[in-house]
């Protein structure tokens, strides 16, 4: 329980081991205050909605093309910096942009538009590479301050490939095969007419040579599939050959298809902006619901079930630090949805206390001691416990596999904390109470039932 309290609130921790520092000279580290990823609806930020024109895609390429502008999109979002963007896929022809801390739709907007540029680039002279290595090996080990001091030394910041005209827009299609004498994985390009033409020019000059192939200024293939250039290539159709990973080969096709095979976008169908003040206020909503249930239940717990409820309130205190815990070391997003499956799973916790406590109470009724009340208690309400929480384990698993991103959202921290319920129902409680159960509180009566 320390331990999770310590890392949910890093900031009190931090002043104590200040103070511990301070006091006897150790050198305790002190703890990441990173807090909690926090979705749309709690940070704000800017919500977009599109539908993706596949008019003009075939039916058996319409979910790779779909998924291939994912990959494009969440690609975008993160060179600007958003942090835990969610893109996903919704339904055929939608995709859903959430963007947390982003204040403005129209560079949203603008981010997302932006046509993918998928260039094949080619090596530079032999004498601009050599001096792009030379002062590669100059600079080496220095700081930029030590850097700036040699003379040229923009040279080595220089790309040792240059653009040519051969652009993704005159790629048709990249497809994924195998070697049939060594059954290794190839992929095969097709250019159009253009495109063949441009690429027979681009192979003649750089025989011997290696091409660069750049997605959105990131270069997409590595040295086990850098494509080298035996001879001239004409007829528009190209084979790279590389390593046996097939994993790997598979990403490079997605990826050559993505700049290839653009998925035309219409305006933002839907478009919403959430102030951080709102989110703020949410989130404090949110909280202090939680808060005035978390008491409610207590002296409800308290109320009707004397020392058993006492003891039920601490394995409840101990179940929200480790199931916050457990969000915050996962990373995963914190959504007003999500807040709505603790909340729930905390009220499967109190369940199963419930459970334990009214069979106790009768063996108790029944003349056992208090050790044994507990023990059956805890074996006979142990059926009702799991199956009832099993059966809504099973619901919320598939909410999260064929939910949106809401419902993902709640679905997540309803399993995590129907686990963490169980646990604090059955381990931590029975422990308690079978430990005050042979002392001297088990002795004092009106206490216990």
């Amino acid at each position: 329980m320390l331990t999770a309290g310590a890392y949910l609130f890093p900031s009190t921790t931090n002043q104590g081991i200040d103070f511990i520092n301070q006091k006897t000279n150790w050198q305790i580290p002190k703890m990441s205050e990173e807090g909690f990823n926090l979705g749309l609806d709690l940070k704000g930020g800017v919500h977009l909605e599109y539908e993706a024109d596949l008019s003009q895609i075939d039916a058996s390429e319409k979910e790779s093309a779909m998924n291939g502008l994912r990959d494009v999109i969440e690609r975008r979002v993160n060179i600007y910096g958003v942090t835990e963007p969610i893109v996903q896929i919704s339904g055929d022809d939608r995709i859903v942009v959430e963007l947390p801390g982003v204040e403005s739709i129209e560079d949203a907007i603008t981010w997302i538009g932006e046509t993918p540029l998928l260039q094949f680039l080619e090596q530079r002279s032999e004498e601009e590479v050599k001096a792009i290595s030379d002062m590669w090996t100059q600079i080496e080990g220095k700081t930029l301050e030590e850097i700036q001091t040699i003379d040229g030394w923009e040279v080595a910041f220089q790309n040792p490939y240059q653009e040519t005209e051969l652009t993704g827009k005159y790629l048709k299609k990249a497809v994924l095969s195998f070697d049939q004498t060594m059954m290794q994985p190839i992929i095969e390009l097709e250019f159009d007419d253009e495109g063949s033409k441009l690429f027979e020019e681009i192979t003649e000059r750089n025989i011997g040579k290696t091409l660069a192939i750049y997605l959105d200024g990131q270069p997409i293939i590595g040295d086990f599939y850098a494509p080298r250039v035996d001879e001239k290539i004409s007829g528009g159709k190209a084979i790279i050959q590389g390593d046996s990973d097939i994993e790997e080969a598979r990403t490079i096709v997605q990826r050559l298809n993505q700049g290839a095979l653009p998925v035309p976008l219409s305006e933002p169908i839907v478009q919403q902006k959430i102030g951080p003040t709102l989110g703020q206020t949410s989130l404090d909503n949110a909280v202090k619901a939680g808060v005035l249930g978390f008491i409610a239940v207590v002296v409800f717990l308290i109320f009707f079930y004397r020392f058993p409820g006492l003891l039920a309130s601490g394995a409840l205190i101990l179940y929200v630090l480790l199931l916050f815990s457990i969000i915050k070391l996962t990373g995963a997003t914190l959504t007003l949805a999500g807040l709505g499956g603790i909340i729930l799973s905390v009220g499967m916790a109190i369940d199963a206390n419930i459970l334990i406590f009214s069979r106790m109470k009768e063996e108790l009724e029944n003349g056992s001691d208090l050790a044994s009340s507990i023990e059956r208690g805890v074996s006979r309400a142990w059926p009702a416990i799991r199956d009832g929480n099993i059966t809504t384990l099973i619901i919320a698993i598939i909410l999260y596999l064929l939910g949106t991103s809401f419902v993902k959202a709640f679905a997540f921290t309803l399993i995590i904390g129907i686990l963490v319920s169980m646990f604090s129902a059955i381990v931590a409680t029975r422990i308690s109470l079978l430990f005050f159960a042979r002392g001297w509180i088990a002795k004092i009566k009106g206490i216990w039932a």
